[in-house]
C-alpha cells in the first residue's frame, strides 16, 4: 500500500468537516506548536484561553497545553477513537466562548455584538461533533 492510498483510505473514514479539523490539529501539532514552544521568543509569545490573553511564561505553558490538546485531537481523529468525546465538543465550545468573549471585551476585538456571530461556526462544529460521536470507536 502506498502512502497516497493509506492517506486516502484514512481520510475516507470521516466527513469533510471532520477531516478539516483533523488537518488543523495535525498542522498545530507538527508545525505551529513546535515552532511556538521552541523558537518563538518569550517576549512576543501570546496564547488565548477562554478569550483571555496570556503572555510570557504563561503563554509558553498555554502553548504546551495547546500542544497536548491538538496532539490528542490528531491521534483521536485519525484513529476515530471514542475517548475523543465529549472533549472535542467541549473544546470547540471553549473556542466559541473565547471568540465571543474576546470580541466583546478585549480592546483589540471587534467590541460589537457581531462578535457573537464569530462563535456560531464553532458552536455548529461542536454540535456536529457531538452528533457524529457514533462514528468514533473504542480503542
Amino acid at each position: 500500500m502506498t502512502i497516497t492510498n493509506w492517506l486516502r483510505e484514512g481520510l475516507a473514514r470521516r466527513p469533510l468537516w471532520m477531516n478539516a479539523i483533523l488537518a488543523f490539529c495535525a498542522y498545530m501539532t507538527f508545525i505551529y506548536l513546535p515552532w511556538d514552544v521552541f523558537i518563538k521568543p518569550l517576549e512576543v509569545d501570546q496564547e488565548v484561553w477562554f478569550g483571555v490573553l496570556f503572555t510570557g511564561w504563561a503563554a509558553k505553558a498555554g502553548a504546551l497545553l495547546h500542544w497536548f490538546v491538538y496532539g490528542a485531537g490528531t491521534l483521536g481523529l485519525w484513529r476515530m477513537r471514542s475517548w475523543l468525546q465529549p472533549w472535542m465538543s467541549l473544546y470547540l465550545l471553549q473556542i466559541a466562548f473565547g471568540m465571543a468573549y474576546w470580541g466583546l471585551t478585549d480592546p483589540r476585538g471587534s467590541n460589537e455584538p457581531t462578535a457573537l456571530l464569530i462563535a456560531i461556526p464553532f458552536i455548529g462544529l461542536a454540535y456536529a461533533a457531538w452528533r457524529s460521536r457514533h462514528r468514533l470507536s473504542p480503542a
